[in-house]
């Protein structure tokens, strides 16, 4: 598997900072499309609503749907395991320290809270890793005597 010792979280949160700090204060209320919805369950349907999806939307859900591989990661049996964990571990620091301590990262307009749910996706992918752990069960085989006749 490719995907080992690469913490996927880095996408989205390398995402983020393209867009904050290469693209000029972009909007993460800016909206990328629309989904459209159906007001009544009628055959056949009628779309007459839509629910905008922002690129801030877009980014937490990349976001969660690599987490779930992440934790697929951490559960398979294997030595790489520790690499992975560490990895997950300096993502996250890096996560929580943007987001404390470099205030252009709150400047576009609902930044903040991006960046906040990307750093607790982040604090799940390293207590998942942790907690996540495959149990190994030992087969022991002991040779028994033979009973005298």
């Amino acid at each position: 598997m490719y995907l080992i010792a690469f913490p996927l979280l880095l996408l989205p949160f390398a995402f983020f900072n393209i867009v904050v700090f290469l693209l000029n204060n972009m909007p993460f209320t800016e909206t990328v499309f629309t989904i459209p919805l159906a007001s009544e369950p009628n055959m056949p349907p009628v779309f007459d609503r839509s629910m905008p999806v922002t690129l801030g939307d877009l980014i937490v859900a990349i976001g969660m749907l690599l987490l779930y591989v992440e934790v697929v990661k951490a559960a398979r049996p294997g030595g790489k395991g520790v690499i992975d964990h560490l990895l997950s571990f300096i993502v996250f620091l890096a996560m929580a320290a943007e987001l404390v301590l470099v205030p252009r990262a709150a400047t576009p307009a609902g930044a903040t809270s991006v960046l906040l749910l990307l750093t607790v996706l982040g604090f799940v992918d390293v207590i998942a890793g942790l907690s996540i752990r495959p149990v190994y069960q030992q087969i022991v085989l002991e040779r028994s005597e033979r009973a005298a006749s």
